[in-house]
């Protein structure tokens, strides 16, 4: 395996929800502010858009080759990439005006898993604290939102085994990796216990390859860790920037991470860029959202 290499220095201010699409070969993210900004790259040409948004969208999850599931401070919403059009599919916490979505992810059934948080910004975009756990995680199925936990601080890391018998979750707040046995039938969860503790930063968002084997980005902790499916680190990669936020593998191959961040008051020449790794063992590519 490579190290990581410093793929688009895209200065986002917080890249997060980044998702990969076998569909049209595009990788696709967004820059989590109050109107946040959506990336898509196109890797057969190296082609980058970038779409304005109207609502705080902190997570993705792809639903077919034209529309993205885009999920936000109000709810959960579709974006069409071909009219540009942006619906609301269903209202969460939008009566919570002091709350917001973080990350999320869709399950082998089609399910759309997220979480919400205490807001930790102002209107300008600057950075607030932390003052109360009052987010929940959230299962989205058949247009029916259910509230699965409650008393979240940062809800991060939606990730599923490769053969659906595992769910592993985390709140930033109380550092460690979660892993819940997971019904694929119903999406019930159970059996909640710790994973996963590291003394390097914080944990954000993960995905898992073909072995399961869990690749955590640590927020504060200047890199990603491989992470055997019992718990056990397998391997660090050190990247050039303090906060590290998401990852995803992509490519035709789906042997290629892909890696967000976060600016960090310009401490380093590459906060906020995409960073990219070359593994030997291919990914799972993300599920889609099943409307």
């Amino acid at each position: 395996m490579s190290k990581v290499e410093l793929f688009k220095d895209v200065k986002n201010s917080l890249g997060e929800g980044i998702t990969w699409s076998s569909i049209d070969q595009s990788l696709l993210w967004v820059d989590i502010k109050p109107k946040s900004v959506l990336f898509r790259i196109n890797l057969d040409n190296e082609r980058l858009e970038i779409f304005d948004l109207p609502d705080f969208v902190t997570a993705t999850s792809i639903i077919s080759k034209n529309e993205i599931a885009l999920v936000s401070n109000n709810g959960v919403n579709k974006f069409n990439f071909q009219s540009k059009k942006y619906e609301r599919i269903i209202n969460v916490e939008d009566d919570i005006l002091t709350n917001r979505s973080n990350d999320g992810a869709s399950d082998a059934k089609g399910r759309l898993w997220f979480g919400t948080m205490q807001n930790n910004f102002n209107l300008d975009g600057s950075a607030k604290s932390l003052n109360a756990k009052s987010g929940s995680l959230y299962c989205l199925s058949d247009n029916k939102v259910n509230i699965v936990e409650t008393n979240l601080g940062i809800p991060n890391t939606f990730v599923w085994s490769p053969d659906n018998t595992k769910f592993y979750f985390a709140d930033t707040t109380e550092g460690s990796l979660l892993e819940y046995n997971f019904n694929l039938d119903d999406g019930s969860l159970s059996d909640k216990k710790n994973f996963f503790d590291f003394d390097r930063g914080a944990p954000d968002g993960s995905t898992i390859d073909s072995d399961g084997f869990i690749w955590n980005c640590r927020w504060g902790g200047s890199c990603v860790v491989r992470i055997d499916p019992r718990g056990r680190i397998d391997k660090i990669y050190e990247l050039p920037v303090e906060n590290v936020t998401n990852c995803v593998f992509g490519g035709s191959d789906l042997k290629t991470l892909f890696i967000t961040s976060a600016t960090n008051s310009g401490k380093n020449q590459h906060d906020g860029s995409l960073f990219a790794l070359n593994v030997n063992v291919p990914g799972l590519e993300d599920n889609k959202f099943k409307i």
